[in-house]
């Protein structure tokens, strides 16, 4: 069972939503759309459901060519972020709804929807009517309507972005599981890498229609293959500082240096970019070779146990994830730490030239 995308793109009024486009998804795996909102990953989601026809290319489905074929025809289930359930039917039978439509036998619906109604925890539930149920209970019947639908395609447009932190997280860990077992090949939108790195499975990272980046989850996070997938794979996004190699030293302006060691030392002499993520900047020295930067504070946030700082560096704009509560002054200046080994190196056409030492060794 597989899905393929080859050379799919989607035009609305002119305007490409999604460039050409190739994919393939096997049987059996969680497949993470991750980008910021208006990237592409509904679009796509469209177009692999036939929701929508691509202005160019195919969709195929076990090497069948179902490009113009209705989505009424096709084995799709489809959850989105806004939950949708018949008002005027219980939960059973909004469970049950799909299965009925499709001619399945009374005593297999009852099992099935039962069985899913233990993994949703909507058992209690299931003779109230969903105006009766909270939000988060709502969606998990919606959630649920899919799973007994059996379809050989899965799609979850951030299903989990109306729900309750602690529900959400439950899920978050349940669902690879649930999707494992079915078999099925599931596609789920989000716009949080913290989400798409529980998840597991594979990630496509989208940035304004295209996918730039397809591959196991924490591989694309380890060694994003441009500045671009690194940005989308960073809350907050990566932070960047101009650089250059010369001789076995690594300059990071304002005198900051640090030698070419590994596959540094590989690099031509020459420009580039240095990406680290906001939980490798730190106040404080942590390790004997950590570089000290001068930054002005100008925004903090409190999260109870981490500090955001978002600093003013020569023009450029960086975000620190700080461990702790830290009582600090706006507008001061304020020394900030980065480990050398933290540091990804990208050419001057934003491609990877060096990935981090820490994540070699992950």
């Amino acid at each position: 069972m597989t899905l393929e995308l080859k050379g799919v793109s989607k035009t609305v009024e002119g305007q490409t939503h999604i460039y050409p486009t190739d994919l393939t998804l096997e049987k059996g795996t969680m497949n993470v759309l991750l980008g910021p909102t208006l990237s592409g990953k509904t679009s796509l989601m469209r177009l692999m459901a036939g929701l929508d026809v691509p202005a160019t290319g195919r969709v195929l489905w076990n090497g069948e060519d179902v490009t113009g074929q209705r989505v009424q025809d096709r084995k799709v289930a489809m959850v989105y972020q806004q939950f949708i359930n018949y008002p005027s039917m219980s939960v059973y039978d909004n469970i049950a709804s799909p299965m009925k439509l499709m001619g399945v036998d009374k005593a297999e619906i009852d099992r099935r929807v039962r069985e899913t109604a233990e993994l949703m925890k909507l058992t209690p539930m299931l003779e109230r009517k969903p105006l009766e149920l909270s939000g988060g209970q709502q969606q998990r019947c919606a959630l649920a309507r899919a799973l007994v639908k059996n379809a050989g395609l899965v799609l979850l447009d951030e299903p989990l972005a109306n729900l309750d932190y602690k529900l959400r997280e439950e899920l978050r860990v349940e669902i690879p599981k649930i999707f494992e077992a079915s078999g099925s090949i599931f596609v789920y939108a989000t716009t949080e890498p913290e989400e798409a790195l529980l998840l597991g499975g594979n990630v496509a990272t989208l940035w304004e229609g295209r996918i730039t980046q397809f591959g196991l989850t924490p591989s694309v996070y380890r060694q994003p293959v441009d500045a671009t997938t690194a940005r989308v794979f960073s809350d907050p996004p990566m932070n960047f500082l101009p650089i250059s190699k010369t001789g076995n030293r690594i300059m990071f302006g304002n005198g900051q240096s640090a030698p070419a060691t590994g596959k540094l030392a590989e690099l031509v002499d020459g420009r580039y970019t240095a990406g680290f993520r906001p939980n490798h900047l730190e106040i404080g020295r942590h390790t004997a070779d950590a570089m000290e930067f001068k930054a002005t504070l100008s925004v903090t946030e409190l999260t109870g146990s981490e500090t955001f700082v978002h600093l003013a560096h020569h023009g450029e704009r960086w975000v620190g994830l700080i461990h702790g509560v830290h009582e600090l002054t706006l507008g001061e200046e304020l020394s900030v730490w980065l480990d050398p080994r933290h540091v990804y190196i990208f050419g001057e056409d934003g491609k990877l030239v060096a990935p981090a030492a820490y994540a070699l060794a992950a």
